[in-house]
């Protein structure tokens, strides 16, 4: 909730930033970065919410459901900034994001709580079956995991540089495909708002999707299948799609080979989450935290590499570079779990399912 108060400040401040005073610039990203520190609580305060909620067979739905809301918000987003902005300014598109996050935040605050046993909704059979579910390891740990152990853990690294990969390719969906419609696909405006829902919209289906099979594949085969298998797939079906994409004549054909790479992606996004859930255990904010940090230092290095590459040499580039980092992320993931003994995931690679 005090992410959410911080964050919605933050955004509303742009709005009242004067344009003419000395350093505004620096003002502006001094102001980014701070609503970047809000933001930044969201994602591992929700995989400790899946860690002490979710039994471990279920944690792929869990955030798959919890990724389609980041993908079907991501959707309305355009069309619905767009008209704002037509109608009644940009300033106003910034109130009302800021005022749609509190009553989210105030929502959330009201009916959660960090543990089962401490909502009043449920009942002892339902958090005796979600105690049952659990990890060994996360019932049985009374310690955090150390960071230095965090921070060496090669299950974790793995997944860390994957994410960094995942961020990459996504970033340029939330950032640069609105714009690259227009300047290269030749769409106006409310046509590139429209085919710009498209990869959120896929990306909505694509959590959900991702998260139903990982979750069915886990109890059939094991982990090793049911999350590092469709990580590979999701990653590397993003990567041929996110290639084919730009040798597509047709604008709206276009659109539809990438938003089925954005959706192909997604139906890892699951599978990082669970598993950084069940390495960090009691650690999950923290395990999750150095994850999402991969992801973000990749959208970073998106915001400004893919628009220099563009310029210099042309947006095909710009995007067959992001599925070659696809490529490498759906990779990386053959390496997670190949060591058992590093790590708290419980994955069966020791196992005869391996």
């Amino acid at each position: 909730m005090l992410s959410v108060i911080w964050w919605a400040f933050f955004t509303v401040a742009i709005t009242v930033l004067p344009t003419g005073i000395p350093g505004v610039l620096i003002a502006l990203i001094a102001i980014r970065f701070c609503l970047g520190v809000g933001e930044a609580v969201m994602y591992p305060a929700s995989n400790c919410v899946v860690s002490f909620w979710i039994p471990t067979s279920e944690r792929g739905i869990a955030n798959g459901l919890i990724f389609a809301g980041v993908g079907f918000g991501a959707g309305v987003t355009s069309p619905l900034i767009t008209y704002i902005m037509v109608q009644h300014g940009w300033r106003a598109a910034f109130f009302v994001s800021a005022a749609i996050g509190l009553a989210a935040g105030s929502i959330w605050f009201a009916l959660a709580r960090n543990r089962p046993r401490q909502h009043p909704w449920v009942t002892e059979q339902e958090a005796s079956y979600i105690e049952a579910g659990l990890p060994e390891t996360s019932r049985a740990a009374e310690r955090q995991m150390p960071w230095m152990a965090i921070l060496k853990n090669p299950d974790i690294l793995a997944v860390t540089f994957s994410y960094f990969t995942f961020g990459y390719v996504a970033q340029i969906f939330f950032s640069w495909f609105f714009i690259y419609l227009i300047e290269v696909r030749g769409l106006n405006l409310r046509q590139s708002s429209l085919y710009t829902m498209l990869p959120f919209i896929a990306m909505s289906i694509g959590s959900i999707v991702g998260g139903l099979i990982s979750d069915y594949l886990t109890g059939r085969y094991g982990k090793r299948v049911g999350r590092c298998g469709v990580a590979v797939f999701g990653i590397g079906v993003c990567a041929i799609f996110t290639g084919l994409g730009t040798q597509v004549a047709s604008p709206q054909l276009a659109s539809l080979v990438l938003a089925g790479g954005a959706g192909a992606l997604y139906l890892s996004q699951s599978s990082f989450w669970s598993v950084s859930a069940d390495i960090g255990g009691k650690s999950a904010g923290s395990v999750s935290g150095v994850m999402n940090m991969g992801a973000q230092l990749g959208g970073a290095l998106t915001t400004s590499l893919t628009p220099a590459i563009a310029s210099h040499l042309g947006w095909n580039v710009a995007f067959l570079t992001a599925a070659a980092l696809a490529a490498c992320g759906a990779l990386a993931w053959l390496l997670v779990g190949k060591r058992a003994q590093t790590s708290q995931v419980g994955m069966p690679v020791a196992t005869a399912k391996a």
